[in-house]
């Protein structure tokens, strides 16, 4: 679909743009759906649009929508934004199934879908930016596995069930423990990336296993719960992974010292950011490659000073393009 133009061509202008690329230059709307906004990733990772989009403010409108989790609410919104005759959805996608029709309803009536960080099962798209999930699952679940000399009983706490990050991490994960028999899952349960999920289900975990070696987190706040309700049991430390989240960044090396050992992967908030510099190229008819999936940053017990921020808010997530001021002004500490 062709940007709005806010001038008026004639007809011989518009075909000498569309034959030069001028038309390259002209103002796009931008539907973009807020997925979620009941943690500190999902509303960094908005934040992260949201400054690229007064970036660009010359070459962008934004339709916000927010979607709060709900696939029904979801599929509403991508309609409305198929109505209002935008150029370019930007989604994340509660659901791997459940937006395919409206999906292709989009594209139907030419309107660029692109994906942000998480994905679909079909090619019902034009563009997918994302980190490789499997790939996150598996560096902790290899770390942990080293960690524990391939033997031990764990726990693992994934995110939202039904969204394919959290199904693409477990099986990564899964994956490196079925190849490691010594491993033994005692329970997996979804904790939607929360620190009180996170904290209730290893307390509750901890109350009927006498026996835990170590924790595989998905991350977000989860792994921050997994320590203070370790702490509340009165159970020593085990090895944990987690992510790159500010809190547990700083809880981390703070316990370092007393032996505590961990891992972090990232999947950087600055995907909103680059979401929309791909998407302008996208409508602007440069050779945008339709998957960019980028490898898993990694924080080690060697590069963590790299990563926390101690002056920053627990809430903020280290890998991103956002400047010192604007973070503070999203989480106040």
């Amino acid at each position: 679909m062709f940007a709005r133009l806010k001038t008026a061509l004639s007809a011989a202008a518009v075909l000498a743009g569309l034959a030069t690329g001028a038309l390259a230059q002209d103002k796009y709307t931008i539907g973009y759906d807020n997925y979620f906004m009941g943690n500190s990733w999902s509303v960094q990772l908005a934040a992260e649009f949201k400054a690229e989009a007064e970036r660009n403010a010359d070459r962008v409108d934004v339709v916000y929508v927010e979607s709060e989790g709900k696939t029904e609410k979801q599929i509403a919104n991508i309609e409305d934004l198929i109505t209002k005759g935008v150029d370019a959805i930007i989604t994340t996608p509660n659901s791997p199934t459940a937006l395919i029709p409206v999906l292709k309803k989009a594209r139907a009536a030419g309107i660029k879908v692109v994906l942000l960080a998480s994905t679909i099962k079909s090619q019902d798209y034009d563009l997918l930016l994302t980190v490789d999930d499997v790939a996150f699952g598996k560096a902790g679940a290899e770390w942990l596995v080293e960690q524990l000399g391939g033997k031990g009983k764990i726990i693992a706490l994934n995110g939202i069930a039904g969204i394919s990050v959290s199904d693409d991490r477990f099986k990564g994960a899964k994956e490196v423990f079925d190849a490691n028999p010594g491993i033994e899952i005692v329970s997996a349960v979804d904790a939607s990336w929360d620190y009180a999920q996170g904290k209730l289900a290893v307390s509750n975990l901890l109350a009927a296993n006498p026996q835990i070696d170590g924790v595989w987190s998905q991350g977000g706040a989860m792994t921050l719960g997994a320590i203070d309700a370790f702490e509340a049991a009165q159970r020593p430390l085990v090895p944990m992974t987690g992510e790159d989240n500010n809190g547990y960044l700083k809880r981390w090396k703070a316990l370092a010292e007393g032996g505590f050992k961990s891992i972090g992967a990232s999947k950087p908030t600055w995907l909103g950011s680059e979401a929309l510099k791909l998407t302008i190229d996208l409508l602007d008819g440069k050779d945008v490659p339709k998957d960019t999936i980028l490898p898993v940053p990694t924080i080690t017990a060697e590069n963590i000073d790299e990563y926390v921020k101690p002056e920053l808010s627990d809430s903020f997530w280290a890998s991103t393009r956002l400047s010192e001021e604007q973070v503070k002004a999203i989480f106040a500490n």
